[in-house]
């Protein structure tokens, strides 16, 4: 018996390569064991069963601690007997063709034979895909790797999470399978630490608080994702934030995600009232009604020219080590564009 699920919603759109951070890269199967079954080594046991996986990844899955057999970590020599209730977590980095190295610049903030940490520019998608398919991070990551005589093949393995186009921040890849499986167990366990840091719509009247709610489509928009708080559709969703500081018509703050839905920090805060500033898809690119301050709506126009993304910006980012096992953390400046808007807006407030 086997049952087989997707962790991760799927979410695809013309011309750009935004989708849920993790749609697609783990796949959680539990099995049990048949009645009939000789005792077997777990890895060749999985293997056969799993016979589009590679022995090597059935391996490096096993060493990631990411095979549980009723309800303990087993090593690949584990022999499976009848009836045992097997957890298994595969990593699953997208197929691409053939990835074509281009040098494009990338700022690679730390990197060893595991793994790679970048702070992505706005603007740069993730990795090809409809509409992209060449110029992404992973284009120029493997431009990076073949100069610096990397042993990665980002043709199988490679991304732990992603972040919208847009989106500006911190990002892991991985570099090995060994390395590739044990973060995947992290963030599928949501034992990372990642703080973004947002800029929304109007004066919040809280200092901090959760936002909760299934997220899932846009019951009429597809290239929209939908807060539900009825519970009727999508996934549950959580997100946790806190004012960093106000500037009267826009707010600052700071956000925790308890889950990794697509677009989940965007829809939850249009979903109270409160849309990312300049968040043209989620209608955040118009100037904020009803406001009475001199000059205000070339002010925003201004703004606009300065910052012309959502804000929004993967702050911080701290995982365990595959090999190590040190405690990793990184943080993230707050990029140009977004600096460059929060003078502007200190300035016009103080005038």
């Amino acid at each position: 018996m086997i049952d087989e699920q997707d962790e991760f919603d799927e979410f695809s759109e013309a011309g750009e390569a935004e989708m849920d951070e993790n749609k697609g890269l783990y796949e959680h199967v539990n099995i049990t064991v048949d009645p009939k079954q000789e005792p077997l080594r777990i890895d060749k046991f999985l293997q056969n069963f799993r016979q589009n996986s590679s022995r090597n990844k059935i391996s490096q899955t096993c060493r990631a601690g990411n095979v549980v057999v009723n309800g303990q970590i087993v090593k690949q020599n584990y022999r499976v007997k009848p009836g045992d209730q097997i957890s298994l977590l595969l990593a699953h980095p997208p197929r691409l063709n053939v990835i074509v190295p281009q040098d494009i610049p990338v700022n690679i903030v730390y990197e060893d034979d595991d793994l790679v940490v970048v702070d992505k520019e706005p603007g740069m998608v993730v990795h090809p895909g409809f509409g992209n398919w060449d110029k992404t991070l992973v284009n120029a990551l493997a431009f990076h790797f073949e100069k610096n005589g990397s042993k990665s093949d980002l043709d199988r393995v490679g991304l732990v999470h992603r972040i919208d186009k847009d989106t500006s921040g911190l990002l892991v890849i991985a570099k090995n399978e060994y390395a590739l499986s044990f973060l995947a167990k992290q963030f599928f366990e949501r034992k990372t630490r990642r703080l973004y840091w947002a800029f929304v719509w109007g004066n919040m009247k809280e200092d901090e608080g959760t936002i909760t709610g299934h997220i899932g489509r846009h019951p009429k928009n597809r290239m929209q994702m939908h807060t539900y708080t009825d519970g009727s559709q999508g996934k549950h969703a959580v997100t946790h934030y806190k004012v960093l500081e106000r500037f009267k018509y826009m707010t600052w703050v700071e956000c925790k995600l308890e889950t990794g839905r697509t677009h989940q920090i965007r829809a939850h805060f249009k979903h109270i009232g409160h849309t990312l500033f300049n968040d043209e898809r989620y209608e955040g690119h118009t100037p904020l009604r009803g406001v009475n301050l001199p000059k205000y709506k070339q002010f925003i126009k201004n703004v606009f020219d300065i910052l012309p993304r959502h804000a929004l910006h993967a702050h911080t980012l701290g995982f365990i080590h595959p090999t190590t096992k040190q405690d990793l953390y990184f943080e993230s400046s707050m990029p140009h564009d977004m600096a460059d808007a929060v003078k502007k807006w200190r300035n016009y407030l103080e005038n």
